[in-house]
């Protein structure tokens, strides 16, 4: 069986986001002897298409509307994945130095057209379309109701929702951009009034997946609008919690760590990587380090870090080291606390792969006070790096991580996103830190916690095969 995933972003080629690493890993670990599975995503004007060749093995017009556009769809030439992967090239569209913009619409809907285009050529039909978020949620609808897909009525479609909260919404002024379709079926594109990419492929799609069993409930009561649809739709919907790629997050064969380590050698090791966060931000290594690695935005619960750091940091027995990006207010007073804290506290506004690498291996617990987290990654990459996340308990983050105050628990949750909630959970951190042998037990508990994609790879491959 022929699985294609359609996504927006794929690492190591092109990320923002979870759902980058999620679409490189998850096919890595689906490829068997019975499946074979392939990516399909927009070829854009980034680092990665700069410093790799490619060929192209199609090349036609695409038409949007009144206009047409040239097309080729390439590949890459190495093999350096562990899968195959083409990349849609519309030069006038796509091929832009940035993944996301204000107004994508365009870019990413020839992006659908193109791939179905492609693959209407094509000797044999793909078994599964797996679709990730809106950048593809016309997909299920075109298959389904534009009369050039007619092929596909009988190829299953999968969408996977990685975050509900942006759904790619636009007006129904562009509504002649889709390729026509029995127009009476209009309101299937509908939500609230204009069209709605990830409500027509709930609508539309086969089975409709998220990232989390959680998150798939909470989106019933808090979908930014999709509740009643997703309440209404239930019956095809399933949580599926992401896994994480154990190569690339190995902490025993990482590159991009000062020292390597594992269970055995945890002490050494991670006391190799904190020093070379201490001595690199000013920091001391004998106080615990607590980090964030994340995007400065609502969702994580960032915008209360200025003020909910002012006040942990009243305690002299602390440090607290954050990496991210984001809102520029929240930035700015980032930037502000180090004046004040300084030797206790420091900031990296920006992004930095290695830099990522070193804090889940050196830092001592991981900070994710979210609002919103559909599955979450970082919280299975620290406890793959025996880092112990302080998380709030939502979405994946309920699902895979048990308070330390329960039987066999190993991580610290709060409720609600608070000031002093987060600031709390600082402090219990603190306690735990003080506490060195059950410190130390639970570092080494939490790195045989098995998150790779083995298991939810499973998962998928057996959803595919219940509709195929």
């Amino acid at each position: 069986m022929k699985i294609i995933h359609l996504s927006a972003e794929c690492y190591p080629i092109a990320k923002v986001g979870g759902l980058a690493d999620v679409v490189g890993a998850l096919p890595k670990y689906q490829n068997n002897s019975d499946i074979s599975s392939q990516v399909i995503m927009p070829f854009y004007d980034i680092k990665f298409t700069k410093e790799n060749t490619f060929s192209s093995v199609f090349e036609a017009v695409l038409t949007l509307g009144e206009k047409t556009y040239k097309y080729r769809i390439l590949t890459l030439k190495s093999k350096s994945l562990d899968f195959d992967i083409f990349f849609v090239d519309v030069p006038d569209l796509i091929f832009k130095e940035y993944v996301y913009s204000f107004d994508d619409t365009e870019r990413f809907l020839a992006f659908q057209i193109a791939a179905l285009d492609w693959m209407l050529t094509w000797e044999k039909l793909p078994g599964i379309i797996h679709c990730h978020d809106h950048h593809t949620g016309l997909v299920p609808f075109m298959l389904q109701e534009s009369f050039k897909y007619k092929a596909f009525r009988k190829t299953p479609n999968i969408l996977t929702i990685h975050n509900a909260q942006y759904q790619g919404w636009f007006s129904h002024d562009k509504v002649n951009l889709i390729p026509a379709f029995n127009f009476n079926n209009v309101g299937l594109l509908d939500w609230g009034g204009t069209i709605n990419p990830l409500a027509a492929a709930i609508k539309c799609a086969w089975r409709v997946t998220t990232v989390s069993p959680s998150y798939m409930e909470e989106m019933k009561v808090s979908a930014n609008g999709l509740e009643s649809l997703l309440s209404s739709e239930s019956d095809k919907c399933v949580g599926i919690l992401n896994g994480i790629d154990w190569k690339v997050w190995n902490p025993e064969t990482d590159n991009y760590i000062e020292k390597t380590y594992n269970e055995k050698t945890i002490v050494s090791g991670k006391k190799a990587n904190k020093k070379q966060l201490c001595d690199t931000f000013n920091l001391d290594i004998n106080k615990p380090l607590f980090a964030f690695i994340g995007r400065l935005v609502g969702e994580k619960g960032s915008d209360l870090f200025p003020e909910a750091f002012k006040v942990a940091l009243q305690n002299p027995n602390i440090s607290i080291l954050l990496l991210g990006s984001g809102n520029k207010e929240t930035e700015e007073q980032l930037e502000t606390l180090k004046k004040d804290f300084g030797g206790q506290y420091n900031a990296f506004i920006g992004y930095d792969e290695k830099l990522s690498h070193i804090i889940y291996a050196g830092a001592d617990f991981l900070l994710m006070p979210s609002r919103v987290e559909p599955c979450g990654l970082n919280q299975m990459y620290a406890l793959r790096y025996g880092t112990i996340p302080i998380v709030r308990s939502i979405g994946g983050l309920k699902d895979t991580v048990t308070d330390i105050s329960e039987e066999n628990g190993f991580g610290i949750c709060h409720d609600n996103v608070t000031v002093s909630e987060i600031t709390d959970a600082i402090e219990r951190g603190a306690s735990l830190y003080e506490n060195q042998t059950k410190f130390k037990k639970i570092r080494t508990q939490i790195m045989k916690i098995d998150h790779s994609w083995d298991a939810s790879a499973k998962q998928y491959i057996n959803l595919y095969k219940s509709i195929n």
